[in-house]
């Protein structure tokens, strides 16, 4: 007599065993299971391409609009390249007020490079000075950068402006490049680069070679913050470069315009004079340029700290 035996498998999660199921095998809808699988990736990859393109067709509104011309711009026919007219934009633009659009660019070069390039060096070696020294107060200070960190920027413009006038410095470059230098956020992140990139065994060491603090660091410190330094930097870059209620408060000679300022000029006297909507589209375009090759450039130093400042 030949006796026939079943398998039973025990199901997880504590349901009863189901007979005749092969070792190995899956059971159906399990989240494992090659259709549970792509149907998961469609959805991700369905929300991932609806996210890029809510992102990048402003962008792309704007190189079309760019390339067209006034009457083309207000019928919004930007595929008709008959009517392409890039070149003559940017002609016009460079042209307009003597090229005052090439001074404002110039002024946000300076505005937002210089005073992200400053700003930032201060805002790590102020969150390395919290992480590595021990003096009296500490703790209420960073509580009150912290506290920093939650006031808006227009809720401070009008005191800094008061306290410019007072010392003759209103309507100058001053006024727009002293306050942008201090970014509590910055000296947040620097805190915690400066924890997590700088071992105390390394500033240790340099102290017993003899090196000072400030020698400390600027020769070790500074170079193992070097990703943090490029995040602080980019991150001030681009909110001084859109920065545009302080220099609103502060300036009024338009020779010292940044390009935001400047360009809402345009905006302002373009219900009496058309010919502005071409140059404000163009000039916005070129107005990103900046901001995209510095993020290409700098992401490499950005992402080299995922191992910068490790101990064996």
């Amino acid at each position: 007599m030949t006796s026939t035996t079943t398998t039973t498998t025990r199901v997880p999660g504590g349901s009863a065993p189901r007979p005749g199921a092969r070792r190995g095998e899956r059971a159906p809808g399990r989240p494992g299971a090659p259709g549970a699988r792509w149907s998961s990736r469609a959805v991700a990859n369905l929300v991932v391409a609806l996210s890029a393109l809510y992102a990048l067709l402003p962008l792309l509104w704007l190189v079309l609009a760019s390339a067209a011309d006034t009457q083309a711009l207000f019928a919004s026919d930007f595929f008709d390249f008959d009517d392409f007219a890039l070149a003559d934009n940017v002609r016009a633009l460079l042209a307009e007020g003597d090229g005052i659009y090439l001074r404002w660019y110039g002024n946000s070069l300076l505005y937002a490079v210089g005073g992200a390039a400053v700003g930032a060096l201060v805002s790590v070696a102020a969150g390395y000075a919290f992480d590595k020294f021990e003096f009296t107060g500490k703790r209420q200070l960073f509580a009150l950068v912290l506290v920093s960190v939650m006031v808006p920027a227009t809720v401070l413009a009008l005191p800094m402006y008061l306290l410019a006038s007072r010392v003759a410095m209103a309507n100058t470059v001053w006024s727009v490049l002293v306050p942008v230098l201090f970014n509590p956020f910055g000296v947040y992140l620097g805190r915690l680069f400066s924890a997590a990139y700088v071992p105390n065994e390394v500033l240790e060491a340099a102290r017993v070679d003899g090196a000072g603090e400030l020698r400390s660091f600027w020769s070790v410190g500074l170079r193992m913050l070097g990703p943090g330094y490029v995040t602080v930097f980019l991150f001030q870059l681009t909110a001084i470069w859109n920065n545009f209620f302080l220099p609103l408060v502060m300036l009024s000679d338009e020779a010292l315009y940044p390009l935001s300022l400047g360009l809402y000029s345009w905006n302002a006297a373009a219900p009496i004079n058309p010919d502005y909507y071409p140059l404000m589209v163009i000039g916005s375009l070129l107005a990103l340029l900046p901001l995209v090759v510095a993020f290409l450039l700098l992401q490499r130093f950005w992402r080299s700290g995922l191992t910068a400042g490790s101990v064996k």
